[in-house]
């Protein structure tokens, strides 16, 4: 359990340090313009309106349609994005390796 917290601990840590710097939201409008370059949103787009035609307007609530959208939207994030991301992390990591 103890290790678990730690890495909770560390999560929180890496986590605070990024909004301070403002590399939490550089970062976010990062992921936000290459999913929009990839087509991801598109994708997801597309979706939604699959499962609102599925299900019907009427039947369907915003935490309904996160829920059904959620896992694919995970899985369409393309592999070069996710480590792009990570090595962006990975570096602003070195460049503050007092954490």
């Amino acid at each position: 359990i103890s290790k678990m917290n730690k890495d909770a601990q560390m999560r929180a840590t890496i986590n605070q340090k990024l909004i301070e710097t403002g590399e939490r939201e550089r970062l976010k409008e990062l992921l936000r313009a290459k999913l929009i370059e990839c087509g991801w949103k598109d994708q997801l787009k597309a979706h939604c309106k699959d499962v609102i035609k599925e299900k019907g307007l009427e039947h369907v609530t915003v935490d309904d349609l996160v829920a059904e959208i959620t896992p694919k939207g995970r899985a369409l994030v393309p592999d070069s994005v996710k480590k792009e991301l990570l090595q962006r992390i990975r570096t602003f990591l070195a460049q503050h390796a007092s954490l």
